[in-house]
């Protein structure tokens, strides 16, 4: 579904409007292969620089395509097939500013719905504005997501199968927003070298500030995704400790109901035994069994297997 917003400087809101007016804001939403066709016809770029922007998995970076410039990012999107980020094309060309998404894209919808002061005829400062929504973005959610390891950390001694099954889901998005930062990063210093994007002064001290915030939100996420391992590394920690105490009271157990039947196989034996011929040798034998077993028992709870 293709849509187009227009805004000047003047304008409060993003007008949508029906045609490709000069300096507008093409916007593609759940990309199709004919929606491709239809960029196609209208920036001249080959069908199949267009389709890798439809590749849930495209790694973010810039290229440079006759006159018109190329840009992949990724931006925070829960989908299908355990993906946590989303692919966004950003394409500048001479006239247009055109974003394609291969999913639904909320981020457009919030930038559309925002009252900032940009201009769609403002590209580079567009561009530089749209990153910097992805990058707010990536840091919202990696706080989200360290909200619940502290929730977790503050649980330590109640760890169920479904808390290990919310950490493991937590680093894995971490990871995925790490594996798209970086690249992320190395994409904004190919901008700010000027070969790619004409950027006026102003524009300099955004991409500046842009990058401060990207490493700001690597090392957020780097940050978490080592407590999320140490936190990991505690639990097995204390899963190894849960199991040995086990082992040392099932072994002390083990000991104790092994003692009577020692006892009852050597009086089961066709041999001359003492108490043998005692009337009262069942009540001497189990006497003598209970108290080597209370014995057994207040060893083994001084040593702590009990």
């Amino acid at each position: 579904m293709i849509e187009i917003y227009f805004k000047t400087i003047r304008d409060e809101q993003f007008q949508q409007i029906s045609d490709y007016r000069v300096g507008s804001w093409i916007h593609v939403d759940q990309a199709t292969i004919a929606d491709l066709g239809k960029i196609k016809d209208l920036t001249g770029l080959d069908i199949a620089d267009l389709q890798d922007s439809l590749d849930l998995y495209e790694i973010p970076r810039i290229e440079h395509k006759e006159e018109n410039i190329i840009i992949f990012v990724r931006h925070p999107a829960p989908l299908e097939r355990g993906l946590h980020t989303s692919t966004l094309a950003i394409i500048l060309t001479g006239t247009y500013i055109i974003t394609i998404s291969p999913t639904k894209s909320s981020l457009v919808d919030t930038i559309v719905d925002s009252r900032t002061p940009l201009a769609t005829t403002q590209k580079s400062k567009l561009l530089l504005y749209i990153i910097l929504k992805i990058t707010q973005d990536f840091t919202a959610k990696i706080k989200v997501v360290r909200n619940s390891v502290i929730g977790q950390e503050r649980q330590m001694k109640n760890i169920t199968n479904k808390t290990i099954v919310v950490l493991t889901k937590n680093e894995e998005i971490l990871n995925q927003y790490y594996s798209s930062l970086v690249p992320m990063h190395h994409l904004l210093e190919s901008i700010t070298s000027g070969r790619y994007v004409s950027l006026y002064e102003k524009d300099h001290d955004l991409l500046q500030d842009l990058l401060i915030a990207v490493k700001q939100s690597e090392d957020i996420c780097q940050v978490n995704i080592k407590s999320i391992r140490s936190l990991r590394d505690a639990y097995q920690i204390l899963f190894t400790n849960d199991v040995n105490k086990t082992i040392k009271l099932l072994t002390a157990i083990t000991i104790i109901f092994t003692i009577p039947t020692i006892i009852s196989s050597f009086y089961g034996m066709n041999v001359a035994l003492p108490f043998a011929k005692n009337s009262y040798a069942f009540s001497i034998i189990m006497a003598m069994t209970i108290l080597i077993c209370i014995a057994s028992v207040i060893i083994f709870a001084r040593k702590k297997w009990l």
